[in-house]
């Protein structure tokens, strides 16, 4: 239990900064949305996606790859980021010129190419970041890369307001991306070398060569996960237009703010995950089915009473010219939930030294989702590409916990009957909200009070969380 502490203490500052990055991404997203219209939302949205794709060329794998190593052997961690620095060079170089070729081959106009090219060295110097939050996720310094990300998304708010308040249009917005990201490296570079490690510098071939080796199926893996999640506005675009991107691209904003949660759930549990692989097989059991029960309870809820009140919520974030986003916000929204579905089950696999079947899954479902996309999207255009991404994620789902449940990592059936609870305790919530018809603002209190007493009425929580919450406050 002293580790499960030590994770939740860690958690605590990344989950803080990540609270305060859903909030200014929150407000950008509106601030953005409203300043630039439609049209050149989805030339942003555009931009973003295709950098996202292609991100994954400037670091293949090595992040991920160096995590869960350096987790398990602090004493190589200069000598892997000595090396790994100058790798990820090379390749954000070949990655910059990949990008201009593909938009030359995709006939965009120029507008949208300086915008993407700038977005491509925001990515790359993002990439450099991630390294080094790896490198504070693998010695569980969580506390550094929360005060990094703090820094980074507050500068990157600052500069925003600073670009619209100006009219600098979408290429100042563009700017004060890439200009809050250079910062941000400069500070957790600073910061990693005084208080974490000190990479020692060097370009060993044959050292690079089997790094790249065995990142390999991550960053396969990191392809076909950013095609699954990207694909879709790309193809938007490219088959529909700006306009449709822009509408689909409000909702899916929102859905990424939400995610946050994701991103602060894994930085701490993987490289945790892979000690409990190394040491205590049944500890990465109970983390894994902990993390399904814990993360559900909050987000099933939270997707129905979005689902509800999705008009409220774009006509109040976005205003009438993003209406029709609503409905396309009432399905995306359900991605959320499959998304932490899947995501303790990918890090199980993952920390298992299983990666080469995370990235089987994604190959397939990386298919399923163009195939349908090119199915739907002609047809029902922003509606067709949500509906594809929500079929996409269940089908992810179902193979994962197959794979799981045949490699042996059979979750206790108490984790089953939690969920069973925790869905009908949401459809009682979905259920009174729809009936009462409240105004969203005093439906917020009321579904809580609705949820958590129906939770508490049903024993979703038993005495192992209630000691691990005990433990995590310091009260046992």
């Amino acid at each position: 239990m002293n580790q499960i502490k030590t994770i939740f203490h860690n958690m605590s500052w990344i989950l803080i900064s990540q609270i305060i990055a859903s909030i200014c991404g929150f407000i950008w997203t509106i601030l953005i949305a409203r300043y630039l219209g439609v049209h050149d939302y989805g030339i942003l949205g555009f931009a973003t996606s295709i950098t996202g794709i292609l991100s994954i060329t400037t670091d293949f794998g090595i992040s991920t790859h160096i995590v869960r190593h350096i987790a398990t052997d602090y004493d190589s961690s200069p000598k892997y980021l000595g090396n790994a620095i100058p790798l990820k060079s090379i390749f954000a170089i070949l990655t910059a010129i990949l990008t201009l070729a593909i938009l030359l081959i995709l006939k965009c106009d120029e507008t949208t190419i300086i915008v993407t090219l700038l977005f491509t060295l925001e990515m790359i110097i993002k990439s450099f970041i991630n390294l080094m939050n790896g490198g504070f996720q693998a010695f569980e310094k969580g506390k550094y890369q929360g005060i990094g990300n703090t820094l980074l998304n507050a500068i990157l708010l600052i500069f925003i307001l600073l670009a619209i308040f100006s009219d600098w249009g979408l290429l100042g917005i563009t700017l004060a991306y890439l200009i809050s990201n250079i910062i941000a490296l400069i500070y957790i570079y600073i910061t990693f070398i005084r208080y974490v490690s000190k990479p020692h510098f060097e370009f060993d071939k044959t050292f690079c060569k089997k790094i790249t080796m065995y990142s390999i199926p991550f960053a396969i893996t990191g392809v076909l996960y950013s095609i699954y999640y990207s694909v879709d506005i790309i193809m938007l675009t490219n088959i529909i237009g700006n306009t449709a991107t822009g509408i689909y691209n409000a909702s899916y904003k929102l859905i990424n703010v939400i995610t946050l949660l994701y991103t602060a759930y894994t930085a701490v549990i993987f490289p945790v995950m892979s000690k409990f692989f190394k040491n205590d097989e049944k500890l990465l059991e109970i983390s894994y089915e902990k993390s399904i029960k814990y993360l559900m309870l909050i987000m099933i809820p939270l997707a129905m009473s979005t689902m509800i009140y999705s008009t409220d919520l774009i006509l109040l974030i976005y205003g009438p010219e993003y209406i029709d986003s609503a409905p396309t916000l009432s399905i995306l929204i359900w991605t959320v939930c499959l998304l932490f579905v899947a995501s303790p089950g990918n890090i199980l696999l993952q920390a298992s030294h299983k990666e080469v079947t995370v990235t089987k899954i994604y190959a397939i479902a990386a298919v399923f989702n163009i195939i349908l996309n090119f199915i739907l999207i002609p047809k029902f255009s922003f509606i067709g590409a949500a509906i594809t991404t929500v079929v996409s994620d269940i089908l992810i789902v179902i193979i994962q916990k197959y794979v799981i449940h045949k490699i042996g990592h059979k979750p206790n059936k108490k984790l089953y009957y939690d969920l069973i609870k925790i869905i009908v305790g949401t459809g009682i919530l979905g259920i009174a909200l729809y009936y009462l018809n409240l105004n969203m603002w005093i439906a917020l209190p009321v579904g809580i009070i609705i949820y958590f007493g129906t939770v508490y009425l049903l024993r979703v929580f038993d005495d192992e969380d209630m000691f691990i919450i005990k433990e995590i406050l310091g009260k046992n």
